[in-house]
């Protein structure tokens, strides 16, 4: 399967010039393609005041997601902000060519920064399975959580779709490492760049990794799009030899309502 990741900066609350900015490069992006990886809120940064900026889930974010799917003939995915039964969500969406759209809800809200006071959080966990290929695709935050991203259900790639700052890029390279070595996965981390209206600077560190620990595409820290070729017979062969997810501990999770009305 080959991936598309897109790091670049946001414009402030502004979808529509944040779809024309993803437009453009996703314009560059070459046919074989298979998948096309945005950032955390990638229509407004990652704001607080949902309010005005929020979308319907057949909103313009939503059928531009749908019109880039269809005419690249690829899956498109991102996390937008919803609003939905008069609740707002940090909602990644996974589009397919078909049209067809799965989302997961962030589970795990920044409390940092106050998201879980705005958003309401999530209840499942995501698997998507696309072209043989299964995906379990994850909301910033979620990478701190080990439990919650254990690979117990055989999933090949993990994706983190991210507004992670500065200050703490050491942890997400470390992290994002981390999660790649404990599931024997493929892990895709897809961040922005540049400086929100609330001086937070971000300078990227999209990458992916292998089920091993190697980096397959290093720390990127410009704007730009980068594709990655997986190879999922590679990874089967190494958990095969390796048997490490054989040992790993059975457990079930549960979600207790974060948002109570």
């Amino acid at each position: 399967m080959n991936i598309a990741l897109i790091q670049t900066d946001l414009i402030w609350e502004n979808a529509k010039a944040n779809r024309d900015n993803f437009a453009r490069k996703i314009s560059t992006i070459p046919s074989d393609v298979d998948l096309i990886v945005l950032p955390e809120m990638f229509t407004t940064g990652f704001s607080m005041k949902p309010q005005n900026i929020s979308e319907t889930i057949d909103g313009d974010t939503v059928n531009w997601m749908k019109t880039i799917a269809r005419t690249k003939n690829c899956a498109i995915t991102g996390s937008v902000i919803i609003c939905e039964n008069g609740k707002y969500y940090n909602r990644l969406l996974f589009v397919f060519p078909s049209g067809e759209i799965q989302k997961y809800d962030k589970r795990h809200l920044f409390s940092l920064a106050s998201e879980n006071e705005v958003y309401t959080a999530g209840t499942e966990r995501l698997t998507v399975e696309y072209k043989g290929i299964k995906i379990c695709p994850l909301i910033c935050y979620d990478l701190r959580f080990p439990v919650f991203s254990r690979n117990n259900e055989d999933y090949d790639v993990l994706i983190y779709v991210a507004n992670w700052p500065k200050p703490r890029t050491n942890a997400w390279d470390i992290l994002l490492k981390a999660r790649a070595i404990e599931n024997m996965c493929y892990v895709i981390g897809a961040n922005r760049i540049g400086t929100d209206n609330n001086q937070h600077e971000y300078i990227g560190h999209s990458q992916v990794i292998d089920y091993l620990g190697n980096n397959l595409i290093d720390p990127q820290e410009v704007s730009g799009v980068y594709i990655v070729e997986l190879d999922k017979n590679k990874m089967l062969e190494a958990r095969k030899k390796l048997g490490f997810l054989n040992d790993r501990d059975d457990f079930e999770l549960s979600f207790p309502n974060q948002n109570p009305d």
